[in-house]
Parts: C-alpha cells; structure tokens; sequence
C-alpha cells in the first residue's frame, strides 16, 4: 500500500496533528488534557494516529537540514498567505501553524544548534535535550531550513547540492563524478595524489601516472590506484568501493583485523566502522548507475537504500520503525522521481508512505 486511503484514517491522522498543536501551545491545560484523553478513547484509529504522529514529529527532530530554497518558499508563502496548500491544505496549515514563532530568532537559534552538530554525518544528526513542546518541533522544521552541513562546505573544494550531478576535471586530467549531495577536497602536488571524499558518493576515472599514485579517502577506507575507473561511497558507518574497470587497493590498517583487498573490474567491497568486510561481484554497468539515474539494491537494508534516495529529494524522509528499516531490498529504482522510487520500495515492503508536506515523508508499516 502506498498511502493512507480509508478516510477514517486520514481524517484521525488530521486530527491527531491539530491535537499535537494544541498541547504544545497550552500544556497545562487540564479542560483541554481531558478533551484530548476522550477523543483517545472514542476510536482506536485514534491512538494509532496519535502514536504516529508523536513518532514523526520525533523522528523530524532528528532529521538532516535540506531542501533550504523549497522550505523557505513554503513558509514565505505561508506568511503572506499565497499558498493554498493543495488537496491537502489542512494537514499542511497544521504543520505551518508549529512555526508561528520569533521566526528571526528561532532560525539564529537554529544555525547555534548546527554549527554544534556540525561534524556529526548524515543520518545521525541528533537535538538531543529537546522534547516535543511547541518549539522543540518548530524548531525540527527549521532544521529542514538551515541547509546542509555548514562545516563540510567549508572545508570541501568540490559539492554538489540535492539533486545535482557534476564532473570535475582535476589537474592531472584524472576526472571526479559527485553524485548529488556530496564533498570532496582535492590534495594536489609534486609528489601527492589524494581526493578526500567528505560526504556522499563519486564515480573516480584516474589518470595513470606510476610515479604518483592516485588514492581516495572515505569513512572506513583508503583506496589506491594507477589507472581505473571506481565508485566510492561512504555514509551510515559503512564506505563502499566497485570498480568499473582496472585494479584498486582497499586499505584500512586502524581495523582490527587490518583490512586489505585488491579489486578488479566487476568486483565490490563494504567496509563496516566495525572492520567487517563483504565482497561481492556485480556488473560493471551497475558500477556508479546513479550516472545514469539509476538506484539498484541488492539485499541492502531499507535504511541504507532510502539514505541514497534521499540525496535526489528536496526535503526529509523518514523510516518509523527500526525493523522495517532493517530489512531488505532489491530491485533498480529511477533516481529522477525519488518519490515514485520510495513508494515503490514501501509497496515490496508492504509498508506506507505518508506526505506530512510536500517535503517530509514519512516510512511506517502498513
């Protein structure tokens, strides 16, 4: 199933929105504790939309900024009054109204808590210390405004932005492909070849050059070449290495064991913060697919999949349910409509996707 369609449903997930609203603006209210403990008890549909909702405005708190233009369009609109909020404008009125604060010194606020959390990589960002109170859940929406990490643009020579595919030329000649929402800094001189990747993923055609050996680094690897073209991608403590064509060097001497491989063409490696290390074989057309809009999953866990996918979408997506984000997927997905690709995955996985907004999706079991 890939959305909500019984109108009981939709109309107590709307319900329990307003409900969360209204608690958080007047919490010791007891006339209105009491009301909202009888609209739990008249329907089952109820608790279970309350309990959902609760669990999405957590899991918002601890999501990664992004989509900065979109959120801030939305919320100027919102302010002026020039957005109708589609089909449903309810639900979408509902989650503008958590922003009805100091807006200047919410999103100041905002960029404090950032730059303190600035180091922390995709998917662990976390507003550790803050409830569920009316600012705490403004204030995860306002993270969706604040934008990528500040301190990874900084440091990067290279970044690509959600969405945004780009090819580098370095000075060697050697080329860099960023799939979206990646970093790389580039360490160029008399004797050194070194590409740090900082975030996300890129596709690496070296130029050979035998004095200079070429090498990456990511999270849990450091990848050497000659002459090749490879994928490297790190994120959710695991870097990943597939080669397309030629010979690499896959190194990690800080694991216990010690970690070292040598690939060839059509071969990949996972390398866990814990030194695990899987090898698996795979076609040298589906080395770096994402090239050509393509995401394709091979008994990888939900979570992991929908972290690729969410460099294609403009906003947040979140899983509810750990098992659910635990289990496996495979399949080829179009990385040009993320969403049709999520519901897609949620539809094998017999699981629903909820649109809070245009720009926070919401993963839970059916």
């Amino acid at each position: 199933m890939a959305e909500i369609t019984d109108p009981v449903q939709k109309q107590a997930g709307k319900a329990a929105t307003d409900w969360l609203i209204r608690l958080q603006e007047d919490p010791e209210n007891p006339a209105l504790q009491a009301q909202f403990a009888d609209w739990c008890a008249e329907d089952p549909a109820h608790l279970e939309a309350w309990n959902a909702t609760q669990k999405a405005a957590d899991l918002m708190a601890k999501a990664k900024p992004s989509g900065t233009a979109d959120w801030q369009a939305f919320l100027e609109a919102r302010h002026t009054g020039n957005d109708k909020g589609g089909a449903d404008g309810h639900q979408n009125d509902a989650v503008a109204a958590l922003l009805n604060i100091d807006y200047e010194k919410a999103v100041a606020e905002g960029k404090v808590i950032s730059a303190q959390t600035r180091f922390q990589k995709r998917g662990n960002m976390s507003w550790r210390g803050i409830g569920l109170g009316g600012i705490a859940v403004a204030a995860s929406l306002l993270a969706a405004i604040i934008g990528p990490d500040i301190a990874t643009h900084m440091q990067a020579d290279h970044v690509t932005s959600t969405g945004e595919m780009r090819t580098i030329t370095l000075s060697d000649n050697s080329t860099v492909t960023l799939a979206p929402e990646s970093a790389i800094t580039v360490h160029f001189d008399g004797s050194t070849r070194f590409v740090e990747l900082l975030d996300g993923e890129a596709f690496f055609d070296v130029t050979p050059d035998p004095q200079k050996p070429f090498r990456v680094g990511a999270d849990q690897v450091m990848v050497t070449v000659l002459g090749t073209g490879f994928d490297v991608s790190e994120g959710n403590a695991v870097s990943m290495v597939g080669v397309e064509h030629g010979r690499v060097q896959v190194e990690n001497a800080a694991n216990v064991p010690a970690v070292f491989e040598i690939l060839e063409a059509g071969q990949n490696v996972r390398v866990g913060q814990d030194g695990t290390v899987i090898r698996h074989p795979s076609p040298t057309s589906q080395i770096g697919a994402w090239r050509k809009n393509q995401l394709i999953a091979q008994d990888q866990p939900l979570s992991e999949v929908v972290d690729q996918l969410r460099r294609y979408f403009k906003g947040t997506i979140l899983i509810t349910d750990e098992v659910l984000a635990a289990q496996t997927v495979t399949g080829v997905y179009r990385l040009d409509d993320p969403v049709t690709a999520l519901r897609g995955m949620a539809r094998a996985q017999k699981a629903t996707v909820r649109e809070i907004t245009p720009w926070v999706l919401v993963v839970s079991k059916s």
